[in-house]
Formats: structure tokens, C-alpha cells, sequence
């Protein structure tokens, strides 16, 4: 009986070994690269980090169907932050990594149709990652999950876009805003007080 119990707490502690570093390449996190990328837009354009290189990139996961996706589009509030950062010669990529066949996914046309119909702000009408790869390589979970790159290609904040996961969108007026923040701090040379936090929405359905 205790030999069995040694050998299953024994096969536990490898498991988690081997599942450690996975993780650790599966997601960026803040000061660390970011992950290389190389994705198709809705308009037939190839978007890749290298494309960046030495520009601010924010990155978005979204679903149109997410409640919480439309909490932040119904009421404007992505749509104002895009514009805002876009106009500071900020670059935006919006990303859909829903499979076929699952919740989120689009096709091209259909994708370019959601972009017009949501003010999309970005500097291209949706990534499209069905396969999930760009979605993995980040470890976004979430719609919205966002990402900031620096123009060294370094990430300097990884989560959700404040600190109120409700769905309501009563609650973005008095919700502090971690991407606005982050963004601003870092556009004038400042610290990032809140570099990550947990990323909170609807399961990314790779």
C-alpha cells in the first residue's frame, strides 16, 4: 500500500516537472520577449512581430459573442482606447484564435463585416488565428486578453483591460484601466505599477 503511494506521489512530481517549463515557453509574460508571431488579417495582409520591430504593439484577443467582449465594445470603451493610443503612433492588433466550427471563429469575409460593424479602431481588420497557434504561443486564455510590447520587443504588461471582471458595463467608469495605465506610464518613461494581473472574460475556444 505504501509502495503504491510512493509511486503515484512519485509519478505526480514528474508530471509537474515536465509541465513546468511547458508553460513557461506557452505564455508571455511581463520583462520576458514576446513570443514570435506570424498571422493573416481579414484583408489578405501578413502581420508578423518583426513588423514592429521598434514600435509599441498592443495585442487583443476577442469574440464577438464573449458578454465580455461586448461589455467593452457595446459601450465604446475598447473602440476610445484604440483611437487614443493608435493616435500616439501606438500599434493595435486585434486577434480571434477561436477554431473552426467553435464560438468566435470567422472567415475573412465575415471577419472584415464584424470590423466595420464594431468601429474597429485597429491597424488591421482582425488576426486570424484559427489554429491557435499565436493565441498559444501568448497564453492568452481570455477575450479580452491583452498584451503591451515595448519598442525592444519586450512584454511590460500581460492581463486584463482593468480590475472589474463583471460583464456589467456600468462598471467601466469607475474601473481602473491596467492597458491605459500601463501605456501611459510607459510612453512617458515611468514604472508600470500593475505589470500583469489575471486576464478575466470568456475561455479563448481553441
Amino acid at each position: 500500500m505504501k509502495n503504491n503511494r510512493a509511486r503515484h506521489l512519485f509519478n505526480i512530481v514528474c508530471a509537474l516537472m515536465l509541465a513546468v517549463p511547458v508553460l513557461a515557453m506557452a505564455a508571455a509574460t511581463p520583462g520576458a520577449k514576446a513570443p514570435e508571431f506570424s498571422e493573416v488579417d481579414a484583408a489578405g495582409k501578413t502581420h508578423s512581430l518583426e513588423n514592429y520591430k521598434g514600435r509599441w504593439l498592443v495585442l487583443e484577443w476577442f469574440n464577438k459573442d464573449c458578454p465580455y467582449v461586448k461589455k467593452h465594445y457595446g459601450s465604446g470603451n475598447m473602440q476610445a482606447l484604440q483611437k487614443k493610443y493608435t493616435g500616439q503612433d501606438i500599434n493595435w492588433l486585434t486577434v480571434i484564435s477561436s477554431a473552426k466550427g467553435k464560438q468566435g471563429y470567422l472567415e475573412p469575409a465575415q471577419a472584415a463585416e464584424v470590423a466595420a460593424s464594431h468601429n474597429l479602431n485597429a491597424s488591421a481588420p482582425f488576426l486570424l488565428d484559427a489554429d491557435g497557434s499565436m493565441g498559444r504561443a501568448y497564453g492568452a486564455k481570455t477575450t479580452p486578453h491583452m498584451f503591451i510590447i515595448n519598442p525592444e520587443g519586450l512584454v511590460v504588461y500581460a492581463g486584463a483591460i482593468d480590475d472589474n471582471d463583471s460583464a456589467n458595463p456600468a462598471v467601466i467608469p469607475s474601473s481602473a484601466n491596467y492597458v491605459a495605465a500601463a501605456l501611459d506610464a510607459s510612453l512617458t518613461g515611468g514604472a508600470v505599477e500593475v505589470a500583469s494581473s489575471r486576464a478575466y472574460g470568456c475561455s479563448i475556444k481553441y
